[in-house]
Formats: C-alpha cells, structure tokens, sequence
C-alpha cells in the first residue's frame, strides 16, 4: 500500500524548530558542549504556589472529567479579571473570553473558521511560522509584509494594495514582536484599526510577550486602544509569563463574533484544557505578580550581558526593551543560514536564522535568553574567538 501525504502537508516548509533540534542532535553526538540560545522555552521554573494549586487540584476527582470546550467559567472570570487589572479593558467572561490549549493552538484554529479557499491573511514577516501554516491549512493564501529596520519592525499598512486589502480576511500581528522584538504603541494599534474598519479585517494580536519587558517599559493591549475590540481578538499565554510552557494554558478575548468562530472550530477538534491545569492557571493569574517581576530581573541581567557582549565582538544589535529574543544583524559577508551554521559548528551554539521565520528575517539571526548568565558569558566568549 502506497501512503500518500495530503497536498497542504507536501506543501509545508520543515517546521524551523524541529530542524534546529535534528542539527543539534548531530553536534551533541560528536561530544561538543552545546549552549542552545535557539527555542524560546523558559528554563525558568514555573513559580512552586502555582505547582500546589494543581497538585491539590489533581487530588480533586471531579476535575478528572471531560472539561468544557471553551474553558471553566471560573478560569475565564480570572481572565477577565487580570485583564482588567492589567491593561484597564473590561472583558465578559461568557462571551469574549475562551480557554486555549496554549495560544498556538488557537492561532492555528482561527483561520478554519474565517478563510475560505483562495481568502488571504496579511502576515507580517518575520513571523511566528504558525501564521502563515494555519492560513494554508485553512485554504487561503499569505500575503507577506515586510517588517524592517527603517520602520522600526512595523508593517507599513498604507503601502498594501487596495486589491491584496480587499481579499484580507485575517491580519497577524504580534506585539512585542517574536523574534525581532520590536514594540509598538497605541498610534500604530490606531492604524491597524482604521484599516480594519476600511477593509472588513479581522485583526488577530498575538500578546504573547507583554508580560516580559524591561527599564520601566509596559507593553500595552491592543484591545487598550478605543475601537479594537470591534475589529479583533488577542491571543495570550502563561506559556512565558510563568513558565508555563508544557502546561499547555492560553486565551482569546476580544470581539465576541471572532471569540465564538474560535469556539466552534474547537468544539469539534479538541476536548478542552485539563480542568485541574485551568485551577492553577487561576492562580498564577490572581496571585502576586511578583514572579513575574523576578523572572523580567532575571532576564534583564542575561539580555545586558549578551547584548553588550555582542556590540564588543562587533555586531550591530540594539538593547530589546521587551520579550526574552535578542535580535541581531549578521556580520557583513555572511548569509543569516551561513552565519548560523558557522557558530554551531565552530562554537557549538545554538541560535535561530532570522530567515527561517520569512524572507523578510534574512539578515539577522535570533538569540534567546533562556540559559543562565553563566552560559550566555561562556557563549559571548566562544564568539569572541571566531574570526568573521
């Protein structure tokens, strides 16, 4: 029996993580001591007062039962809650808010209920791949826009051709960004709702990173900004917040119609988040925040050293204000796959191509600050002594 793929599997590019493991695994064989800087997965642990709320949780035998597709009424009333205390936006827990089973699976299913075959995405490029996959998957197609230096890693809206604009179902944004780690501000979220409003858009926000920011600097919500809620939906985590990344735990909030077109794609495809893992999630949202200020410490600390390690081996790379990625130009004469392989194989670290996230990316590669200091000094070290 011949087995044949799918078209929309044929056509998927390798999934850039999964080939960064595979040449890891080839260096780690040959002994070499390998400092990954590529995946962004917190080594961090997740704080201990939110591990005992699910372990008394898991005690509790009514929470071993099919959970609601849409999450518990008590976890998305703790959503709307921390979104209220957080960026100041009021939120009905019944209508605008759904459980996801980390906010890369509600990414992925969002374009099932809003493309139909031959619709187009807008994707900002660089970009979380995800974007992009899910549109295919759906049946539409991406139309990329370029995210670049000069304009501070913000899409420029006002150059989209009216006709590109006028097939857009979908627009993805994420702020602060992965991987360049670019922000943004209301007037630019003033922007993207304007054209949304003129184009018939759904704005998709991935939020992801607002919790990780440094200086005094605090990302703010899109659905902060007057009339967002009308056009779009934000996607959230405690996959970075509280180093919750295998717990598989996020939301989307924001328009009710996009919020129920979510919900009914995943009322078909999945059974919901591990009622016991919602309980914890409660509390990581309700408690002291004061995990979260010390794991920005921490990161701030790791982000000053690579930083300032790098401008001294002669790269030009700016200090993030937000996210846990640094993002760096490559030297001159080098390709950003080029550049990557040159500091795996000659100094065994692990660091993400900026191409390997869209043409746009190439250029640059990304570093993540998930390893503690005194790996980031030993990898600035080993930098050091290369000759490029």
């Amino acid at each position: 029996m011949k087995i044949e793929k799918a078209d929309r599997v044929k056509k998927l590019p390798p999934y850039l993580f999964k080939e960064i493991d595979r040449m890891k695994a080839e260096i780690v064989e040959k002994g070499v001591d390998v400092i990954d800087l590529g995946v962004g997965d917190p080594d961090l642990p997740t704080p201990p007062h939110i591990i005992e709320s699910l372990k008394k949780a898991v005690q509790d035998p009514s929470t071993h039962r099919y959970p609601s597709y849409s999450g518990m009424n008590d976890f998305k009333e703790a959503v709307a809650r921390w979104y209220k205390k957080r960026f100041g936006v009021s939120l009905d827990p019944g209508t605008e808010v759904v459980t996801l089973i980390g906010s890369k699976e509600g990414i992925a299913h969002l374009p099932l209920a809003f493309i139909n075959d031959g619709d187009l995405s807008l994707v900002a490029n660089p970009c979380y791949p995800v974007y992009h996959t899910a549109t295919m998957f759906a049946g539409g197609d991406s139309y990329f826009l370029p995210l670049r230096k000069e304009n501070n890693f913000l899409p420029d809206l006002d150059n989209v051709p009216e006709d590109i604009a006028g097939k857009a179902r979908l627009l993805f944004i994420n702020y602060p960004n992965n991987p360049t780690a670019a922000v943004a501000d209301e007037e630019f979220f003033r922007k993207v709702i304007d054209f949304a409003n003129r184009y018939n858009v759904i704005v998709c926000h991935d939020a992801a990173y607002t919790e990780l920011a440094y200086d005094g600097y605090r990302p703010i919500s899109f659905l902060e900004v007057p009339g967002a809620k009308e056009v779009g939906i934000e996607f959230h985590s405690l996959s970075k917040t509280y180093n919750m990344t295998g717990w598989r735990l996020g939301f989307a909030v924001g328009n009710a119609d996009v919020v129920s077109g979510l919900g009914q794609i995943k009322s078909n495809v999945d059974s919901g988040v591990f009622n016991a893992i919602q309980i914890a999630g409660i509390t990581a949202l309700d408690s002291s925040q004061d995990c979260v200020i010390e794991n920005c410490s921490i990161y701030k600390d790791r982000r000053d050293i690579l930083v300032d390690g790098l401008k001294k081996v002669g790269l030009n790379v700016e200090k993030p204000v937000a996210t846990f990625y640094v993002w760096s130009e490559v030297p001159p004469g080098y390709s950003s796959a080029k550049f990557a392989s040159l500091l795996l194989k000659e100094a065994g670290i692990v660091v993400t191509p900026g191409n390997g996230f869209g043409e746009a990316g190439e250029g640059y590669f990304r570093m993540a600050l998930t390893v503690d200091k005194s790996r980031i000094e030993e990898a600035v070290a080993r930098m050091a002594k290369l000759n490029f």
